[in-house]
């Protein structure tokens, strides 16, 4: 099994790029799993508790589970990934069941913040973005998929998301084996992202 993680601030594309590279590869090999799906459940604060929460601290996520997960399916088992909802900032009752294949993708903003969750990834990857552009995907995304007001989500990005960019993410792009400016545009870059993973297949394959 290859474990892959793809890191990058908050609308940096790394969704595309995930996507793009995911097309390159042998068909039905990938295994997606989105750090979001593990943040913690906080169902049962009050609505002004919730608006407090920091989703870009690494402390929002349960890396824990997230850790006994992905050595599961290095142990070749299936496992039951949470569903998790930013408009309740709770799990669902039901999860999603997760089937083995060659190839895992950790994806999200702070999958490379957790050193044990990081000595497991055979090919590390940052996307990285321009400030402004990735601040132009935020206020779209919150808008359209977290309901949130215009405003609320300028003051959000400019109480949680660009401070935690500096302090905790923008770091983690010295741990990378490779970077991916411009995110999903960066065609170039996919590509080799790509090549490298059959690469790296195919040596595993050998062993």
């Amino acid at each position: 099994m290859l474990i892959i993680g793809i890191a990058g601030g908050s609308g940096s594309g790394k969704t595309t790029v995930v996507k793009k590279i995911i097309e390159l590869l042998p068909k039905n090999s990938v295994t997606v799993i989105p750090q979001d799906a593990y943040y913690k459940d906080n169902g049962h604060l009050s609505a002004e508790e919730r608006a407090k929460i920091n989703f870009d601290h690494p402390s929002s996520i349960e890396f824990t589970l997230l850790n006994q997960h992905i050595d599961e399916l290095r142990r070749n088992n299936p496992i039951e990934m949470p569903i998790y909802s930013y408009l309740t900032c709770s799990r669902a009752k039901e999860t999603v069941k997760i089937a083995v294949h060659e190839v895992v993708i950790i994806e999200g903003i702070l999958v490379l913040t957790n050193k044990r969750l990081r000595d497991k990834m055979d090919i590390k990857v940052f996307v990285d973005a321009e400030p402004d552009d990735r601040l132009m995907r935020v206020i779209r995304r919150d808008m359209e998929e977290r309901g949130r007001a215009y405003n609320k989500t300028l003051e959000h990005y400019t109480k949680w998301v660009k401070p935690m960019h500096q302090l905790f993410i923008e770091p983690t792009k010295r741990f990378a084996d490779i970077i991916v400016p411009q995110g999903g545009a960066n065609i170039v870059a996919i590509d080799l992202v790509a090549t490298k993973i059959h690469q790296t297949m195919a040596e595993k394959n050998k062993k």
